[in-house]
């Protein structure tokens, strides 16, 4: 009968799954209506002692026996921790808390959710290359799903840093350089998480990182940013601002300074920007011991000092520092701090905890987690966004493969079989038993045809010969090689100086091409290699960054045209790591590049001049391997009649742009259609585009659609130099295109 209520119960949790999943209307929210929740905010407030207060403001990383953390539990000296995902000592946490403490304030439990809890999607970056924000959405809601069951109710995601350098090892926890993009995909997360109402299933966002932080100079993370406000305003704040406004409860400061200000006592884009003007009641927490990392960074004497400048600051919970729990009581009775502005953190915090309903259910039942892990829709789900997120750079039109003329695979390289390696970088709950590799795939897919020869059995390794590989190469049909990097080699803490494709990669690469038989390369990264040395060496080549649970069925099914590859880079992708950092929407600068003289063109005996000159390398010149958006299908796709509604726009109006989009292939296929606009004179020199709308438009081969966009006048708004945001009338370019190096402009006015 046990076994019975068990598969009943399992079944109503499944139903439950499909219904959240889905695009159907829910319930209005059972926390209550804004003031209810002020008024509970204050209530509990009311009844908080000093000491209370100041542990609802400490979080603490989870490890070993909850008897270790039973006695500050009890006292209340712990309002959140992160880092336990097991539901038993969760809820063992929880019952301590609730039942054992005076006021009974529940915990608020975090995790790194970054791209799905035990279901693992792509990487964010390869999140970005969809350039699908629904896709994304789901994904985060399915996160959202599975880790809420174990009863973690907080993610450290999205981050939102702009992201220029791909030496910087993080560029692959975000959406890449476009601030337009980053700011949609900032939006789909947020909601994804949080749900489209307050539930059981609901995990609170936290963006990240405040802010510019994907600015460290040279690529090198945790270093300093030197950004004006004019930057700020422009390029960075703009996608957390957008996640703000999609209702995230909560956001994180950074670790770097800008300009010589921590960025965790920084009053000026925390209290000022962040509070002040854009109204945000939520949560704001620190980086781990990003607090106490301001004593380092010289701004503090000591974790006292760094305790009152967070504060003063506006941040509401100390992560692991301790800075709070340790000083706060000893400042407010020492008039250093005052009380009521520990009283405005506690309520940031008590709001929380109210909306996502941990008072009125503090629990999950442990059992019931388990088939709602890895669950078939959650894994379809993780599949479709792998196929998109992968992008083809190139091919000669030997993809798709046929299965028919590829009766012999050779399956080579370090990352064909990788199980954990494709996860990518924070993904600490996805098991690579469950993670699907290139090689299980197509032995699936094609039991008896598929010879398997490693050649390198990891990225960094280092090998002269390769006669076994060459050797099986000459004896197969067709040779599909995967390589990049692993998972560690990028993420927090992993960058980079040389991203070329590390160890024997290329040597393998150039051997394999040597044979004579067909070469199709896959690249699995954490973030766009310099890989222009390998592009000779195969005939097709598809990036995937690192894609997650599904990613060996994804590419198998990209490999033999089940899927039409869809993805666009998010990123730029460069020739030389020289170039770095190289993005898109650069300004113009008065000597814009309009041709080359390259070394080898200069005479050695040439005088010393700069008449004529523009603005690129002698070496390497002006252009990257592949721009912004850019990617191939396996058809192709046809712009025409690009058309504006009118000539002239007020600041108030509304931008219409219509246009033949044609798939002129034989098959069908899905184009990320691209719009970029320049303004020709501003106040201050402008970018020479800037993305501005992308959709994804799917046609039947041969299929011919009119497509129009609207984009209204005021997302052309930026700050200029009085300082303010606003239109600025006068003379603009508008590009509708397939990458953000193509297309022919048409001309508007703004009067």
């Amino acid at each position: 009968m046990n076994d019975i209520m068990k598969y009943i119960r399992n079944l109503c949790l499944l139903a439950l799954l499909c219904a959240v999943l889905s695009c159907q209307e829910r319930k209005p929210s059972s926390v209550g209506s804004a003031p209810e929740i002020e008024r509970r905010v204050e209530r509990i407030l009311s009844q908080m002692t000093l000491a209370e207060k100041i542990g609802q403001m400490n979080q603490v990383s989870a490890g070993g026996d909850v008897s270790n953390y039973a006695d500050a539990l009890r006292k209340g000296q712990i309002g959140s921790i992160l880092n336990e995902v097991d539901p038993v000592k969760i809820n063992e946490f929880q019952r301590i808390c609730v039942e054992e403490s005076r006021l009974g304030i529940p915990l608020l439990v975090g995790r790194d959710v970054i791209h799905g809890f035990h279901t693992v999607f792509p990487i964010p970056l390869g999140l970005a290359a969809t350039f699908d924000p629904a896709l994304v959405e789901k994904g985060a809601r399915i996160a959202a799903v599975e880790a809420s069951a174990q009863g973690v109710r907080w993610t450290f995601s999205p981050m939102l840093d702009i992201a220029r350098d791909p030496r910087w090892g993080r560029i692959a926890e975000g959406s890449g350089e476009d601030t337009w993009l980053d700011a949609r995909m900032g939006e789909a997360m947020v909601r994804g998480y949080q749900g489209a109402d307050w539930d059981a299933t609901s995990m609170a966002a936290c963006i990240k990182h405040f802010v510019g932080y994907g600015a460290a100079e040279g690529g090198r993370d945790y270093n300093s940013t030197f950004l004006t406000e004019r930057q700020l305003r422009n390029v960075y704040l703009p996608p957390f601002e957008a996640a703000v406004k999609a209702g995230a409860l909560t956001l994180m400061t950074s670790f770097n300074d800008n300009d010589g200000v921590p960025s965790t006592g920084n009053v000026f884009t925390v209290k000022d920007i962040l509070r002040e003007e854009w109204g945000f009641d939520g949560l704001v927490v620190t980086d781990w011991n990003s607090m106490g990392e301001m004593i380092s960074h010289g701004f503090g004497a000591d974790r006292k000092e760094v305790a009152r400048l967070a504060l003063e600051a506006g941040v509401d919970m100390d992560m692991m520092t301790y800075g709070y729990i340790s000083h706060l009581e000893e400042l407010v009775r020492s008039g250093a701090v005052r009380e009521t502005a520990i009283n405005q953190a506690v309520r940031n915090i008590l709001r929380v905890k109210i909306m996502l309903g941990l008072f009125e259910n503090p629990y999950v039942d442990a059992e019931a987690a388990a088939p709602l892990q890895y669950a078939p829709a959650h894994l379809e789900a993780a599949q479709r966004t792998a196929e998109e997120s992968v992008v083809l750079l190139k091919n000669d039109g030997i993809l798709p493969l046929s299965a028919d003329k590829t009766r012999t695979i050779l399956v080579t390289g370090p990352m064909a079989d990788a199980p954990h390696d494709q996860l990518g970088t924070w993904a600490f709950d996805g098991q690579k038993e469950h993670s699907v590799t290139p090689l299980q795939a197509l032995r699936e897919r094609f039991p008896g045809r598929v010879v398997y020869v490693p050649g390198l059995q990891y990225t960094r390794e280092h090998k002269e010969r390769f006669d076994e590989v060459t050797a099986a190469a000459r004896r197969a049909d067709v040779i599909l090689a995967f390589v990049g990097e692993e998972a560690i080699l990028s993420g927090e803490a992993h960058s980079l100086a040389d991203l070329n494709l590390k160890g024997s990669q290329s040597e393998l690469l150039a051997c394999l091409a040597g044979t004579g038989k067909p070469v199709v390369v896959t690249v699995m990264a954490g973030r766009p290699l310099t890989i222009e040395r390998d592009l000779p060496n195969c005939r097709a080549l598809l990036y995937a960054f690192h894609p997650g649970t599904m990613g060996g069925p994804a590419l198998a099914s990209l490999l033999y045209g089940d899927v039409n590859p869809s993805g666009k880079t998010p990123v730029t992708f460069l020739r030389t790591v020289g170039q770095a950092p190289l993005y898109y929407s650069h300004n113009m600068t008065g000597r814009p590049y309009n041709g080359e003289t390259l070394l080898e063109d200069i005479e050695p005996e040439a005088g010393q001049t700069s008449l004529g000159n523009t603005s690129y390398y002698l070496d390497y010149g002006a252009y990257p391997l592949f721009p912004f958006g850019y990617g191939l299908s396996y058809t192709t796709f046809a712009y025409s009649d690009i058309a504006l509604d009118r000539d002239e726009y007020p600041v108030d109006g509304t931008v219409r742009v219509s246009f033949t989009l044609e798939n002129t292939g034989g098959r069908d296929g899905t184009e990320i259609v691209q719009v970029y606009v320049r303004d020709l004179v501003g106040s201050v020199t402008r970018p020479v585009k800037e993305l501005k709308h992308f959709e994804r438009v799917s046609l039947q081969a041969g299929e011919r659609r009119r497509v129009e966009v609207e984009i209204p006048v005021a997302d052309l708004a930026f700050y200029g130099l009085d300082g303010t945001k606003k239109v600025e009338p006068g003379d603009f370019q508008l590009w509708v295109a397939g990458d953000s190096a193509s297309g022919e402009a048409v001309g508007f006015k703004v009067k």
